[in-house]
């Protein structure tokens, strides 16, 4: 049985998904030269629109500012009353208005281009007053609202949306914005964290090091190791890296040696073990953790001198996976 609720809520969908395709379709030269001056700005892009496109204004400068592009949003009635002094000589103004004849941002757009600053129109008609005043202008026309009167800005805004997200990912992709750009940008973030969190800052260092030399008895490691709680143990020769021991390589002992009292870490320690530099990024352990089946590692220098150790469990405490 149909609800109809559901039957709306689809309906909706399905209209702004026709409006998006739609957009694409009419991309033009228009959409290049907007990404070129915005990409050759040297100042700031200043998103400005009045009402529901001033939200969708400050949602565009948000993603343009976290992908490389210096951008804020300026309310159009502040900006009358003094917030127009942020707005600069070699700042670009994306005016944001479906009917190209919002008042508030008309009586700024000739203070603006006195100033020198350039404006791109993102409106649904190239003929009204800011499509033609604009330097260049943006067509996100729409065929209806999502709205079953046409009247609510629905599918309009969801386009407007559309533009500024494609407008800052070809101009971040054209500039070769990476992902530790992306981190830079945001510290706080899962992918921040990531991107900018290094081995040296998690790793276990010192006396939290389990370590112990070649000719040590297995059974005392075990011990090293069971204190240390890392799930493994170095072994190591004035510090130099010699093998790892861990708890898997414990089970296979035990499944191949009737008798360990005698045995030494040498005889059953792995060597030439995958190990880590300390100023590398915590991602890159998880990689090299993932792409060798391993749960610890060790962290060397460049002597391989043994300087800590982390593990999954050191990962996860770090927020890192």
């Amino acid at each position: 049985m149909s609800n109809p609720l559901l039957s709306s809520a689809k309906q909706v969908i399905l209209t702004e998904a026709k409006s998006l395709t739609q957009l694409a379709e009419q991309l033009d030269q228009s959409f290049i030269n907007a990404c070129e001056l915005i990409q050759n700005c040297t100042g700031k892009v200043v998103l400005i629109g009045m009402g529901k496109s001033g939200h969708i204004g400050n949602k565009i400068a948000a993603t343009f500012a976290s992908t490389g592009t210096p951008a804020f949003a300026v309310h159009p009635g502040e900006a009358g009353h003094g917030d127009l002094g942020m707005i600069e000589q070699n700042d670009v103004a994306i005016c944001i208005s479906y009917s190209g004849e919002s008042d508030e941002i008309m009586t700024l757009v000739p203070v603006i281009k006195r100033l020198g600053a350039s404006i791109i129109g993102m409106t649904g008609n190239k003929n009204s007053s800011i499509g033609k005043i604009s330097d260049v202008h943006l067509d996100v026309s729409v065929e209806k609202e999502a709205c079953p009167h046409n009247l609510a800005p629905t599918s309009s805004t969801t386009v407007a949306l559309a533009m500024g997200d494609a407008l800052a990912v070809s101009i971040l992709t054209n500039k070769g914005f990476s992902p530790d750009d992306f981190a830079r940008s945001h510290p706080s973030g899962a992918l921040g964290r990531r991107l900018l969190t290094f081995v040296n800052t998690i790793m276990k260092t010192g006396a939290d090091i389990p370590m112990v030399s070649a000719d040590t008895k297995l059974l005392d490691t075990l011990v090293v190791m069971s204190q240390k709680a890392l799930g493994m143990v170095l072994i190591t020769d004035n510090n130099n890296l010699l093998g790892i021991f861990t708890d898997g390589d414990l089970r296979r002992v035990l499944e191949t040696h009737s008798d360990i009292q005698s045995l030494t870490i040498d005889e059953v320690m792995i060597p030439n073990c995958k190990s880590i530099l300390a100023d590398k990024p915590a991602m890159a352990a998880v990689q090299m953790m993932d792409e060798f089946n391993l749960n610890s590692l060790p962290v060397v220098d460049e002597n391989n001198q043994v300087v800590g150790a982390i593990n999954t469990h050191t990962l996860m405490q770090a927020k890192i996976i």
